[in-house]
C-alpha cells in the first residue's frame, strides 16, 4: 500500500530496507523517547521487518517506510496499530531521522496517514501516544487538531501522554 504527498513516497518495507531500518530505529536521538530495545545489527533490523511484513499480511497493522520523492532510502516510517476489536479505531505511531526534523515532512506523512485511516479504513478515531517531554511529536499532533486526553494513562508508561483524534 503506497500513499504518495507532495514530497514524499510512503511505502512498504522489506528486506532491502535492512540498513535504513538499522539506522532509524538504533538512532539515539529517535530513541531518546521511545522504550525500546534499539536493534544493534543488521540480524536485528531484518527480524523486525520480517516480523512488521507478517503483520501488514495479518492486517494487523499499515506499516510504511517514508522517503524524499528523489531518494530511495528511507528517513524515517510511519504506522497504523493497535486497532481495537470493532476496527474502528487505531494507533498511529512514527519516527523520522533527527536531519529531517522541522521540515515538515512528518506532518505531511502524518495527514497522508490520517486522510488514509478515516478514509479508506473508516476508523472512527486515532490515538497517539508520546512522552510528555518530545515537544517536537505534541506539537505535531496538535498541529493536526489531536486532542490531549486529560488524565489519561498509559499503563506502564508514566511518561507518556495519550493523544485522540475523532473523524
Amino acid at each position: 500500500m503506497k500513499l504518495e504527498t507532495e514530497r514524499l513516497i510512503l511505502k512498504s518495507i522489506d528486506e532491502n530496507n535492512v540498513d535504513d531500518i538499522l539506522k532509524i530505529r538504533g538512532n539515539k536521538i529517535t530513541n531518546q523517547f521511545v522504550k525500546r530495545i534499539p536493534p544493534k545489527t543488521n540480524y536485528d533490523a531484518l527480524d523486525f521487518i520480517l516480523t512488521i511484513k507478517k503483520r501488514v499480511e495479518n492486517k494487523e497493522t499499515y506499516y510504511w517506510g517514508i522517503s524524499l520523492k528523489n531518494q530511495t532510502n528511507l528517513i524515517g516510517t510511519i504506522c497504523l496499530y493497535r486497532f481495537s476489536e470493532d476496527r474502528k479505531g487505531a494507533e498511529v505511531g512514527y519516527e523520522l531521522l533527527p536531519d529531517y526534523h522541522r521540515k515538515g515532512i512528518m506532518s505531511e506523512a502524518l495527514q497522508s496517514v490520517l486522510n488514509f485511516g478515516f478514509n479508506e479504513l473508516n476508523l472512527n478515531e486515532i490515538l497517539a501516544f508520546t512522552n510528555k517531554f518530545n515537544e517536537n511529536s505534541k506539537s505535531l499532533l496538535l498541529k493536526h487538531h489531536f486532542i490531549l486526553e486529560e488524565g489519561r494513562i498509559d499503563d506502564g508508561f508514566p511518561e507518556n501522554l495519550i493523544f485522540k483524534l475523532k473523524k
